[in-house]
């Protein structure tokens, strides 16, 4: 994710921090001082705590999530894919609240012993009415009880909360995924309006960007599943184009300019006796040029970490090979030789066709 630095690195998961989240640091600050700043500190440290919580679950079920990133709304695990099996995600989606529920368990009676019962039962007094309590409400407090405000606020069955999943999860178990996933985006568009409303109505500028945050989160989530289920029964075979372009070491990029011009091909095998020696991107053709210019031959540019992919190989594991290596396209092999390359362009075209009314 773009304007995000690695903060530390923990079970083998990058945690990293958006640089927006500083801004909500310098917010409490501004209005409650050293205190506010450890309000948000720990409070972040259980939002890791509830990430991490579901990116071992997931480990267990063979998913590698490969970072964490804080924003000011909280935390996302990014999760390379959707765990293939219903139970599967169930787990994996409760891990989290679950862990926030055990560490009001496990900590009531030492923060008990800290705080004393006026201070520790405070928030339920307030919601059942009792609050007597009148001094400057302890910041150890706060931080304990948010683990139960995150807990039920992402048990909200509704996209992109952990809820939501949990509802989608159970769903599968009567219908298809791509059906059981719109359910819940729905629910989870209804949840952002209501969040949108009360932020409106209260003037309340963090329900808004609560609101924003998870109407986008539901959609794409949405548009995720929907080509996922839709390219799935396609191969690469279906779809990859009779004729392709490649080139070999000493190819200077002025050259693979002009193809790119002429033949509308963006990205390139480098052969060498017909053995694959890289691949060419569109991206680093770009960065290239803006750093070093068009003076550089195929060997410089091409990456040697792209794997080829079979011809039969599903639409849908090769768009998930695309994201693990962030790239457009990627080169095909039949009987051990490169016969084309299919590009993301290919897939997504395989999408709208299908879905064309």
């Amino acid at each position: 994710m773009k304007g995000t630095f690695r903060l530390t690195k923990v079970l083998g998961i990058d945690v990293y921090v958006h640089i927006t989240f500083f801004l909500l640091l310098g917010f409490f600050f501004l209005f409650f001082g050293i205190k506010g700043l450890v309000l948000i500190v720990g409070i972040f440290f259980f939002v890791t705590i509830h990430e991490l919580c579901h990116s071992i679950v997931a480990a267990k079920f063979g998913i590698k999530v490969k970072s964490i990133t804080l924003l000011p709304i909280g935390g996302v695990a990014s999760m390379p894919e959707i765990p293939a099996k219903p139970y599967q995600e169930l787990l994996i989606s409760l891990a989290g609240p679950l862990s926030n529920i055990l560490i009001v368990v496990i900590f009531y009676y030492p923060v008990y012993l800290l705080l004393g019962e006026e201070t520790l039962l405070y928030p339920l007094k307030v919601i059942t009415g009792q609050a007597k309590y009148t001094g400057q409400f302890n910041v150890i407090a706060h931080i304990y009880w948010i683990n139960l405000v995150l807990a039920v606020f992402n048990m909200i069955p509704a996209f992109p909360m952990d809820g939501g999943r949990v509802l989608r999860a159970v769903l599968s178990y009567k219908m298809d995924r791509k059906k059981a996933t719109r359910i819940a985006v729905k629910l989870g568009h209804i949840f952002a309006l209501i969040f949108a409303y009360l932020g409106i109505v209260y003037g309340n500028l963090f329900l808004l960007l609560i609101a924003v945050f998870i109407y986008m989160a539901a959609t794409s989530e949405g548009l995720h599943v929907s080509v996922t289920e839709t390219i799935k029964n396609y191969r690469v075979k279906d779809i990859l184009p009779e004729k392709y372009v490649y080139i070999n070491c000493r190819t200077s990029l002025t050259k693979i300019l002009e193809l790119v011009f002429h033949t509308h091909q963006e990205d390139y095998p480098v052969l060498e006796d017909g053995r694959l020696k890289g691949f060419v991107t569109r991206k680093e053709i770009v960065r290239t040029i803006h750093e070093k210019g068009k003076d550089v031959t195929a060997d410089y540019i091409m990456r040697k970490d792209i794997p080829t992919v079979k011809i039969t190989e599903k639409l849908h594991v090769v768009q998930k090979i695309m994201q693990s290596y962030a790239t457009h396209a990627l080169p095909v092999k039949k009987n051990g030789e490169i016969v084309g390359i299919v590009t993301l362009d290919d897939i997504n075209r395989v999408y709208v066709m299908m879905n064309e009314d």
